[in-house]
């Protein structure tokens, strides 16, 4: 990237937050903290009304607005790909508010790109399971107006085995997607504890004036905890399999806590740090287990066994 077009990304990165530390400039176009110095006074001489302050970072005055930004070729074909993602994986609200915005995007496209946003839109297709679910369509649309004015939410959830609903009023503090679900993670008053609740289970959403209670972390630090905690509970495996199955658990292996594997021969030794050994670990390799073999633990030799034998009982 050349300095024109580096100064001229700083520039719409300032104008993308509210304040921007120079070390995340630095970090995101691998320049020195001096570089970014000196392109900020580039900015400054221009005519940019920026401010700064030692140990914050810079901000734009406000009101201060630059003309439309031309978008490239390759920005135009990021924007129609994540629209079509947003068209199969969000919920209605969120999908008009998304479609919305991309008419204000296409608006300020050169005529090059609106064309190539327009034929690429029926070579771009997003296949997504159907699910049988009575979630209301605005649930995605409350929670992040919760988590960003934060107030409590009042919702009708049905847990997972349970044919009756509970009340529950969370603090919700972010949200994510994972195995073609959409979850929130939220201070359950229920509880007393945080819970992660799957979206499509949700039977009624409200957002209640009431504010937050408590102070909570982001998502990410909520998360980071987490990890770190089951780090500590998390128990190894090893295990060897054949070659020729080998392919075939590339897909789900990560769910099970996959750290590693070398290939000897005919056959691959794999390695687990898994959270669930006894029954999400024992009943995934029982899948496979003619073409597989224990290292370690014994407990889990034990528990498959244990397992096949009730099979058996049942033929």
């Amino acid at each position: 990237m050349n300095r024109f077009d580096r100064i001229t990304a700083i520039l719409i990165q300032l104008q993308s937050k509210r304040v921007v530390k120079a070390q995340d400039l630095a970090d995101r176009f691998n320049i020195s903290l001096r570089t970014v110095y000196r392109d900020i006074r580039t900015l400054e001489e221009a005519g940019v009304p920026l401010y700064g302050e030692a140990g914050v970072g810079y901000s734009i005055v406000d009101g201060y607005r630059l003309p439309p930004v031309m978008f490239t070729q390759d920005e135009a074909m990021a924007f129609i790909t994540a629209e079509k993602l947003m068209e199969k994986l969000s919920e209605t609200a969120i999908q008009n508010n998304f479609r919305s915005a991309m008419y204000k995007i296409r608006s300020v496209l050169r005529g090059s790109e609106k064309d190539l946003v327009e034929g690429l839109e029926d070579h771009i297709h997003v296949r997504k399971k159907k699910k049988n679910t009575t979630a209301p369509e605005n649930s995605l649309d409350v929670l992040l107006k919760a988590i960003s004015e934060k107030r409590i939410v009042k919702m009708s959830y049905r847990a997972f085995g349970n044919e009756q609903n509970t009340e529950r009023l969370i603090e919700p503090i972010g949200i994510y997607y994972e195995n073609e679900y959409w979850y929130t993670v939220g201070y359950c008053h229920y509880r007393s504890d945080y819970r992660h609740f799957r979206a499509d289970r949700v039977v009624a959403i409200l957002l209640t004036g009431e504010p937050f209670r408590k102070e909570h972390a982001s998502l990410q630090k909520y998360q980071e905890q987490i990890k770190q905690d089951l780090h500590f509970k998390r128990e190894k495996v090893v295990i060897r399999v054949d070659k020729t199955i080998g392919m075939y658990l590339q897909e789900r292996k990560h769910y099970y806590g996959f750290v590693s594997e070398k290939i000897d021969g005919n056959e691959i030794e794999m390695t687990f740090l898994t959270e669930s050994l006894y029954e999400g670990f024992a009943r995934w390799y029982i899948m496979f287990a003619d073409y597989a073999e224990i290292l370690e633990p014994t407990s889990l030799k034990v528990r498959v066994k244990e397992l096949a034998e009730k099979i058996l009982q049942k033929e």
